[in-house]
Parts: C-alpha cells; structure tokens; sequence
C-alpha cells in the first residue's frame, strides 16, 4: 500500500541519495550544487516554509521515492497553481502503476488548484508517457531564468 508523511529531518540520510539519482537521470539538464539540494531538503522539512512541501512515498512501510511540490498563483487560469518540482521513485518500484496513484493523490490533497504543472525532459519518455496518461499535456513555453541561488 502507497502511504505518503511530510519529511522530517531524521529524513536526510534517506532521501539525499534519492535526490542526487533524480539529478543524475534524465529528468534533469544540467548539474545543480549539493549545497543546493541540501538547502532545498532543509526547506522541504520547514513547516515555516509556505511555499514547499517535501514527502516521503513508502509501499507496504518502505522507503520507495519522495516528492517536492511547490505552489503560487497562476494568472493565466485565474487561481492556484499546484508545480511538482521533483517526482522520484526508486527503480525497485517503478513500472508498477505508483506514478499514477501518486498524481491521483496529490490532486486530491489539493482540490482548489486551477493547474497542476511539472517540467519533463522529453529525453525520459517512461515519465512523458506517466504523465500524459494521467491527463497532462505539453503546454509549450521556452524559460528564461536568472539564477540568483548564492
């Protein structure tokens, strides 16, 4: 059975390693700092932090992925914009239906959002397929970012 907690900090050892495969797979285009992706872990597990929210996915009790989801406000669909930022699963348990049971919860867990929106590189065509049998579609913008992380 999937269950799904907020992180904690005792959860470090846990998912930091998780963390690090998601950003050496294909989900992710360029190589992002440890210091970063410790900052966002410690962030996930601030209940002050308003705008991040981390869990830990186990089945049957088992440690099995985590996720990261953000939220803001979307003028384009006139409410609440629900962003995955980061969606993991461990390779013992992929290929087994969790993505979408997973997509189904957190729809759920938010039943005012106008968008639920995340990011895929078309390279990882397992999550494309994931997410476009679960309703989503490309919504093609190009982004411009200035990164401000030090």
């Amino acid at each position: 059975m999937l269950t799904f907690r907020d992180l904690t900090l005792a959860d470090h050892d846990l998912i930091l390693p998780m963390v690090q495969d998601f950003y050496q797979g294909d989900a992710v285009l360029h190589p992002v700092e440890l210091e970063i992706l410790e900052r966002t872990f410690r962030d996930a597990t601030d209940a002050q932090e308003p705008l991040l929210r981390g869990l830990l996915l186990e089945v049957d009790g088992q440690p099995a992925g985590y996720v990261y989801i953000t939220q803001c406000y979307s003028a384009e669909v006139g409410g609440r914009c629900i962003f995955l930022e980061e969606l993991y699963l461990m390779p013992a348990f992929r290929g087994r239906g969790l993505g979408r049971e997973i997509l189904a919860w957190i729809e759920r867990q938010y039943p005012t959002a106008r968008r639920f929106r995340l990011e895929v590189n078309e390279v990882n065509q397992n999550a494309v397929h994931l997410y476009q049998k679960s309703g989503y579609e490309y919504l093609r913008y190009d982004q411009m970012v200035i990164d401000k992380t030090k």
